[in-house]
């Protein structure tokens, strides 16, 4: 239950987007007057005549949007967007401490990767490298990132340390 007092307060949400709408989505929520963050990271692409400084979303499909309980509405309206992101009922809220430590971090010079998160238990296929299309389960989760396989015939499970960055979750 929302609090009245905390209907006009604004805080900050993730909105959802279609695929590559991420820029589109921030100039029209900043049209309606909406105050928006949108990461971005560059990066050096080559192509096969050319070399150029590229930049896109450290997130996929998230813009942030501060407003309040009252404006989700309006956003919700916007061209490109899909949803906001929830919990239960009420809007996901974003503490404004991330956000600042993302913006320190692209400012500072920093090139922040986002990964995946995962939790215990998790069934994920491996993205890359030699156990490239082996489907596991996440058992461990902190500097020793642990998969394990399960092989069903034999009633047997094998556990090998694995970066989350060769990981995709399955759904």
């Amino acid at each position: 239950m929302v609090k009245l007092s905390s209907l006009n307060q604004k805080k900050w949400i993730a909105v959802y987007t279609r695929p590559r709408h991420e820029k589109m989505v921030k100039q029209e929520l900043e049209k309606k007057g909406f105050e928006t963050y949108l990461p971005m990271l560059r990066k050096r692409r080559k192509w096969s005549d050319r070399k150029k400084w590229v930049e896109f979303p450290m997130f996929r499909s998230y813009v942030f949007s501060r407003i309040t309980f009252k404006q989700v509405l309006p956003v919700l309206e916007t061209i490109g967007v899909v949803k906001i992101i929830k919990f239960g009922k009420e809007p996901a809220i974003i503490q404004d401490e991330h956000l600042e430590g993302i913006k320190l971090m692209i400012e500072g010079g920093y090139n922040p990767q986002a990964t995946d998160y995962f939790l215990r238990g998790d069934q994920v296929e491996v993205l890359d490298g030699p156990l490239k299309g082996m489907v596991g389960e996440v058992v461990r989760l902190d500097n020793h990132d642990r998969l394990v396989i399960r092989i069903d015939a034999i009633q047997h499970s094998l556990s090998v340390q694995i970066e989350r960055r060769f990981l995709k979750e399955i759904k």
